[in-house]
């Protein structure tokens, strides 16, 4: 049939081309298969429409909402389909905001298509669903822009993204919390560092205050020690050529406690000294491997009249093996260990002896004195610490000797022990490691060298204190030497002396003038390199120790003791014409 709206007034079955008989007979089975396939698919894709997940519509997109699923209507909230159209009368109604569809439009424009865009469209009591929005531009129809339209809904997602925002501003507020508590602790450690940096420099002040007063006390540690010694040696000099003589027993008394006072006086000095340098570490241990042999007979000359003055029995075990350690520091210990030895023991022995333990020996020094409490043995290593001290009478020192050995001994890494027994005597032990001669120490002669008697060889002093010059006079003329004396090099020669066999030199003379110095003048004077020199001082420092060690030129220290001064000038004028 021919409608009146058909334009080109034809009718269907003309379209179709069944204007004759013979034609529709033709087709109709095909037609009709067709239009079956047609509603099939048409009633599939309406199936898909209704049941669809994703909510789906088109529309015209200046126009109205054309038709929508109900996946959409649910979206809204609205009852059904029809509810959704009836309050969705345009699709400007559909967003929920003007600026909305102001974007979709301006988008679809330009690009045809949206696809997965966000928006916000409104459903029912006024409520926003936020969707993602794909649209697809149809055919113009009449001038009419035509958009199909699929949209998924993102409520959870932009729950999420709520939720993410809040959390995020939770923690810019909480990183905002903690960054203002990072300032203040970082303020307050700023202003920690500034108070420490104000202490600092209190303590640095301080602290050269106190380097200062240290230098201070050892500058008037030196200069006393100087000005004390000086006219301490004199007089022990002095005492000691008395002590020689011939006297009688009141004088001798007298004598004997004037040595006795000077012995305590000259003790306590030198105690003071070394206590307050191994405290500031100004010695330093010089190890070497040398023989034993040499320092144990200078040990005897010097302490065997000390106890044969008490009716003591001085007794020596030798050793012919080399030991590793510092010659000088050694010998201070085990002075001090003789020293109190022969103090504390009023009847009975002192000895002196070595024993091989292994790699190392055993340099023990062993007494008949009154023993020491077994609660006792750790204490008398400590500072000033005498055992049976409570009466002035009862004091012998100042308890300075074996906090000094402990101490030497912790700087040379040796092992010192004590073992006593209440009225029967102590024994102290320094472990010191056995190390193996160089050749020419071990080629030197193991026979024990006669000393060398001092009678008849002449020797020449040179000390700017007169008080020292008339005392070694005495003593050194008392042991039957000829002795010569000058306060300095220009008083030898205006003496005219003659070259003499030893020299005994104070080292710090007139004019900045020292003794290291004027022995070699006078070696070149008298055209004699090797002449035996010994020099003396009240300096104990650790580099005029070295300086001399280099020169081969031995040091002894003021209040010269007579028997160490005997000692080693026997064991130079012994090396001289052996």
């Amino acid at each position: 049939m021919k409608k009146a709206g058909d334009p080109e007034g034809y009718s269907v079955n003309q379209l179709l081309g069944l204007g004759q008989q013979s034609a529709r007979k033709s087709y109709y089975p095909e037609l009709t298969a067709r239009m079956a396939e047609l509603e099939a698919e048409r009633n599939r894709y309406k199936w898909l429409f209704e049941n669809a997940l994703h909510g789906i519509f088109q529309a015209s997109l200046g126009g109205r909402l054309l038709s929508a699923n109900p996946a959409l209507a649910a979206m809204l909230g609205d009852a059904d389909v029809a509810a959704t159209l009836a309050r969705c009368t345009s699709l400007e109604a559909l967003f929920a905001d003007a600026e909305g569809l102001e974007d979709v439009s301006r988008l679809l424009h330009r690009q045809g298509h949206l696809q997965g865009h966000t928006t916000w469209l409104a459903g029912c009591d006024g409520k926003r669903v936020p969707v993602a929005l794909t649209l697809l531009r149809k055919p113009d129809r009449g001038g009419e822009i035509l958009v199909e339209g699929f949209v998924a809904d993102i409520t959870e997602r932009e729950r999420a993204r709520q939720e993410l925002l809040a959390l995020n501003a939770r923690l810019e507020a909480r990183v905002r919390e903690r960054t203002q508590r990072l300032e203040q602790l970082n303020a307050d450690l700023a202003a920690e560092v500034a108070e420490r940096r104000q202490v600092e420099e209190q303590l640095r002040a301080a602290r050269d205050l106190a380097q200062e007063a240290n230098r201070s006390k050892d500058r008037y540690l030196a200069a006393a020690s100087h000005d004390l010694l000086q006219p301490l040696n004199a007089a022990r000099l002095l005492v000691s050529t008395l002590r020689e003589r011939a006297l009688d027993d009141d004088a001798s008394r007298l004598v004997s406690s004037i040595h006795l006072s000077l012995e305590g006086a000259e003790e306590l000095l030198t105690d003071l000294l070394d206590i307050a340098r191994l405290d500031q570490e100004r010695i330093q241990p010089q190890r070497e491997c040398f023989s034993l042999t040499p320092m144990l007979r200078g040990l005897v000359a010097e302490y065997a009249p000390r106890a044969q003055r008490k009716a003591l029995q001085f007794r020596c075990v030798e050793s012919q093996l080399c030991i590793d350690s510092d010659h000088r520091l050694l010998g201070r210990v085990l002075r001090n260990l003789l020293s109190n030895a022969c103090r504390y023991t009023e009847s009975g022995s002192v000895l002196l002896g070595v024993r091989r333990r292994g790699d190392t020996i055993s340099i023990e020094v062993h007494d008949s004195g009154p023993g020491i409490p077994p609660d006792q043995l750790r204490a008398i290593f400590e500072e000033y610490h005498q055992l049976n001290a409570e009466r002035a009478r009862n004091r012998q020192g100042v308890g300075l000797g074996l906090a000094i050995v402990e101490r030497i001994c912790q700087r040379l890494g040796l092992a010192v022990s004590v073992s006593s027994t209440l009225g029967r005597g102590s024994s102290f032990a320094v472990e010191v490691p056995i190390c193996r001669p160089a050749p020419a120490l071990a080629a030197s002669p193991a026979t024990a060298q006669p000393d060398s008697p001092l009678t008849g060889r002449r020797m020449l002093v040179v000390d700017n204190d007169s008080r020292i010059l008339m005392g070694m006079q005495a003593l050194l003329e008392q042991w039957g030497m000829r002795c010569d004396t000058a306060h300095d090099f220009d008083e030898v020669l205006e003496q005219r002396l003659e070259a003499t066999d030893v020299l005994l030199v104070d080292l710090h003379l007139d004019a900045g003038e020292t003794g290291d110095l004027l022995v070699e003048k006078l070696r070149r004077h008298w055209q004699r390199p090797h002449l035996p020199a010994v020099v003396i001082t009240a300096d104990r420092s650790e580099a005029w120790r070295r300086t001399l060690s280099e020169c081969g030129i031995p040091l002894l220290h003021k209040p010269l003791r007579p028997g160490k001064l005997r000692a080693a000038l026997s064991q130079l004028l012994a090396r001289r014409y052996e």
